[in-house]
C-alpha cells in the first residue's frame, strides 16, 4: 500500500505516518511539505490514499483536489482541518473529497477512515453527519458565507484570529495586494464595510 502525507508542519507529517504504521505496517509512506510537493508526488507516481491537511501555505489542500482529481480521478483523498468541521466539510466533498476529518480525532477514526475509502466509500464523522443535517433542517436558505470560496473562508478567518493583512500574507505565501483584494471580496459578499463587522459575523456565525 502506498500512501502520501501532506501537511505543512513536520510534527503532524510524522504523528500520521506513525499512525498509519501501526495500523498498516508494510505500508510504503511518503510525506509532502505543500500542495505543490503533493501535486508533484500524485503526478509522479500512483498512490492508494492521499491524507491532506487542509490549510496549507500557497495553494491549500482544499484547493488541490480538483487538481488531483483530473491526475488521478479515483484516488482517495481525506482532508483534515483545524477550522470547524461544519464549514468547510460540504465544499470539501464536492470538490472531491473521499473524507473530511477534524485533526483533534482520536487515532482509531483515521484508521477508520483510510479503511472506508479504500473500500471505495465515503467517510464523514457522526458529528460532521448532524452538523450537516441540522444546516439541511434549517432550510436550503443559503447564508452569506455559503458564497465564500474555500480561499475567502480562510482568510476571513484569518482576520477573525487578528492576523493583519501582512501576517496572513506571510502565512498563505501569497502578496498583500492579494489578500488586499480577497478582503475587498470578503466584505462584498458578506454585504460588510469594515475589519470589525467581518469579525463579527464570523464570531456569530462560529466560523473561528
Amino acid at each position: 500500500m502506498r500512501i502520501l502525507v501532506a501537511d505543512d508542519h513536520a510534527v503532524v507529517r510524522h504523528g500520521i505516518e506513525m499512525i498509519v504504521k501501526r495500523e498498516f505496517p508494510d505500508a510504503f509512506i511518503e510525506q509532502a511539505d505543500s500542495a505543490a510537493a503533493m501535486l508533484k508526488a500524485i503526478m509522479k507516481s500512483t498512490w492508494d490514499v492521499v491524507i491532506s491537511d487542509h490549510s496549507m501555505p500557497g495553494k491549500t489542500g482544499l484547493e488541490a483536489l480538483p487538481e488531483i482529481k483530473k491526475i488521478q480521478p479515483r484516488l482517495p483523498v481525506l482532508i483534515l482541518t483545524m477550522h470547524p468541521e461544519e464549514v468547510y466539510a460540504a465544499k470539501a466533498f464536492k470538490a472531491g473529497a473521499a473524507g473530511f476529518l477534524n485533526k483533534e480525532m482520536a487515532a482509531e477514526e483515521l484508521v477508520n477512515a483510510i479503511h472506508r475509502v479504500l473500500a471505495g466509500k465515503k467517510y464523514i464523522t457522526a458529528s460532521v453527519a448532524e452538523k450537516l443535517a441540522g444546516l439541511l433542517d434549517a432550510g436550503n436558505d443559503k447564508r452569506p458565507h455559503d458564497a465564500l470560496t474555500s480561499r475567502e473562508l480562510t482568510i476571513l478567518q484569518l482576520f477573525s484570529e487578528g492576523k493583519t493583512i501582512h501576517d496572513i500574507a506571510l502565512s498563505l505565501s501569497i502578496a498583500a495586494s492579494t489578500v488586499s483584494s480577497f478582503r475587498a471580496k470578503i466584505l462584498s459578499k458578506l454585504g460588510l464595510k469594515t475589519n470589525g463587522e467581518m469579525i463579527r459575523y464570523a464570531l456569530e456565525n462560529k466560523l473561528v
